[in-house]
């Protein structure tokens, strides 16, 4: 069945079951407090991983609300292709708007990553308050653009741990200042069947030589984004935007056997 319009609230996969969906956290007062729900009232209750379900609450209290399954309900499909922003953590609060934005283009997974040039340092603690408040970002962007599943916010890691754990068949592209032969373009329409792809960006400081190289080593490609210099905020959204128009649902792109192979819409006629 067609999704409603009722309020939409996220809960962990192992609440639903039984017939019986429980919200628990921050939602509760929110709906208790806020939207003024009470028994009878339709929600729409999500698992995080594309699943959503009509339900009807039967009980509220201060901890939980209690919500009875009326059907599942029809979700949009999941973008065609994974994509992964491997960004070098920045200063201030870039980070929540890089996290915010990719959620609604589509990203499909945050790895914070801790680079040579990065300003900000990030351990015990602090570390995972940071973490916490970027995937609670991530889940509520999701709501606000009505994704059917949350983008995972991994722990900062290391750039040998990233590199070392890339999937044998992704596309992993590296922007780089340095870089003037290849271009994302030519990255991008000169590859069709992409199932996977990771996307790597520098902090305030950009990536250092020997970063680069050794991303080179492990299969990274390193781009060019063209005669400008952008922003880390700016470059991963850039390049997320680029890459989900191309090979994942973002603007209803066509794909390239009804294209032709590799001519973009509204450039028609036009070599790319």
């Amino acid at each position: 069945m067609k999704e409603t319009n009722a309020p939409r609230f996220f809960v962990d996969p192992g609440s639903i079951k039984d017939g019986l969906a429980r919200i628990t956290g921050p939602d509760v007062v929110h709906i208790t407090r806020v939207l003024r729900l009470g028994a009878g009232s339709t929600v729409v209750v999500l698992d995080g991983r594309g699943r959503s379900y009509e339900a009807e609450i039967q009980s509220s209290g201060r901890d939980e609300v209690v919500c009875g399954i009326i059907k599942e309900l029809m979700t949009a499909p999941a973008c065609p292709v994974k994509v992964t922003l491997v960004q070098g953590i920045p200063k201030g609060d870039k980070m929540d708007i890089i996290i915010q934005k990719g959620t609604e283009l589509g990203v499909s997974r945050v790895i914070p990553l801790i680079c040579r040039r990065a300003v900000v340092k990030l351990e015990g603690e602090r570390m995972s308050r940071k973490v916490e408040r970027w995937q609670r970002i991530a889940l509520e962007a999701a709501k606000q653009c009505r994704r059917p599943d949350v983008p995972e916010v991994s722990e900062p890691a290391e750039l040998d741990g990233v590199l070392a754990g890339l999937p044998e068949q992704c596309v992993a592209l590296i922007p780089w200042e340095e870089e003037n032969t290849v271009s994302l373009k030519d990255i991008l329409y000169n590859n069709n069947a992409v199932v996977e792809i990771y996307v790597f960006i520098g902090p305030e400081g950009g990536f250092t030589p020997a970063e680069v190289e050794q991303a080179r080593s492990a299969g990274v490609r390193p781009v060019t984004l063209g005669p400008r210099i952008l922003r880390t905020e700016t470059a991963g959204i850039a390049v997320l935007t680029m890459v989900l128009c191309r090979w994942g649902d973002l603007g209803g792109m066509v794909n390239d056997k009804e294209e032709g192979g590799g001519i973009h819409p509204g450039m028609q006629g036009q070599p790319v």
